[in-house]
């Protein structure tokens, strides 16, 4: 028997659409592209042959339209991993539950999501303006505490590895996750850096920046840049892939990051502007996620 869902566990609003996204099922096409900020999804979806569904509710911004005849959502997130448990938890509902009913699916959908960001760069050689594909990611964020995930052999190696090895000066639980290894084949070429992401909680203390307030984890790049297992380095710190691969994994779905490099953080670089590249980065996903045929 399919479970049935009460209203205060799947909240929906008076138009029947899920809560926060104010979305149904029709508006969402099973091939995504997600992002942290609302003018992105402008961006994005600059480049679609056709939109037919447009939408905004509180800071979640859905295009929906035709990619070379491939149909494609851009869908803004808001920044944090906060916000990526909203977003994963109510895309996968859409999909896999009855929202008329409030009864799970027998047949599951497995959606194809594809995070587009800036990050934080912690290798010295890696120039401002690259392209970092997460390859999996360590979260510092605690998200992925609150549900019951069962961890890869290879993540739980990872974390242990990630354990014994950075000392973070505070009393934080990391955890580790993988992309979407079919995702991770689709976006890889000669223009992308791809190895290991960090999520951090927020974006001044939480990744090692300190201003007038005094941080215990000041320079904390430093560490997380010395770090390597099984030839992959630390490449950079983020926001939400931690919390979008260990959910999306968890329900079934490929999920993967693929960011523009806006800092250097050991080189204390920044960049001085970064839309042509990040239009660059755009259209080389949208070129990459239309061969996805999972």
């Amino acid at each position: 028997m399919s479970r049935f869902f009460p209203a205060t566990d799947l909240v929906l609003n008076n138009k029947n659409q899920v809560y926060h996204l104010g979305l149904r099922c029709e508006d969402v096409a099973k091939k995504l592209i997600i992002v942290g900020d609302q003018d992105r999804v402008i961006r994005v979806s600059s480049f679609f042959d056709k939109i037919e569904h447009r939408s905004q509710h509180r800071e979640f911004v859905c295009h929906t339209g035709y990619y070379k005849g491939e149909r494609i959502t851009a869908l803004s997130t808001g920044i944090g991993t906060d916000n990526i448990d909203i977003v994963v938890n109510e895309l996968d509902a859409l999909f896999n539950i009855d929202l008329d009913t409030r009864q799970e699916k027998q047949d599951k959908t497995c959606l194809s999501i594809i995070r587009i960001g800036t990050c934080g760069i912690l290798q010295t050689e890696i120039p401002v303006h690259s392209f970092i594909l997460s390859s999996d990611a360590i979260g510092l964020d605690n998200v992925a505490h609150f549900y019951d995930i069962n961890h890869t052999p290879s993540e739980d190696s990872l974390l242990e590895e990630f354990k014994s090895t950075v000392q973070i000066p505070i009393n934080i639980k990391p955890y580790a996750v993988h992309s979407s290894e079919k995702l991770i084949n689709l976006l890889s070429s000669e223009k992308v850096y791809t190895g290991i992401t960090v999520t951090s909680s927020g974006f001044y203390g939480p990744q090692g920046r300190s201003l007038r307030l005094r941080t215990f984890t000041e320079n904390l790049h430093i560490p997380l840049g010395n770090f390597c297992w099984n030839d992959k380095k630390i490449l950079n710190f983020e926001m939400e892939s931690s919390t979008l691969f260990a959910l999306g994994n968890a329900l079934g779905h490929e999920t993967c990051t693929i960011c523009l490099g806006v800092a250097n953080r050991p080189n204390f670089e920044f960049s001085q502007g970064y839309m042509e590249k990040m239009d660059e980065l755009i259209a080389y996903t949208l070129d990459r996620i239309i061969l996805a045929d999972f």
